[in-house]
């Protein structure tokens, strides 16, 4: 079973109606696996996108 790594949490706002009616929402974490040197973790897509970038520039 993959490990989850992020520590990310969800992002809270409203959903804002014609009628400016308010409705709590929650907007959800991107969350890939993603195989690191032969290890499937389980990270948000922001993060994998950065660990890529400076991997491959290291």
């Amino acid at each position: 079973m993959a490990k989850k790594v992020s520590s990310r949490k969800p992002l809270f706002g409203n959903s804002r109606s014609h009628a400016l009616n308010a409705t709590r929402r929650k907007q959800k974490v991107n969350m890939q696996k993603v195989t690191l040197n032969g290890v499937t973790v389980i990270m948000s897509a922001k993060e994998a996108k950065k660990f890529r970038k400076n991997s491959v520039a290291a």
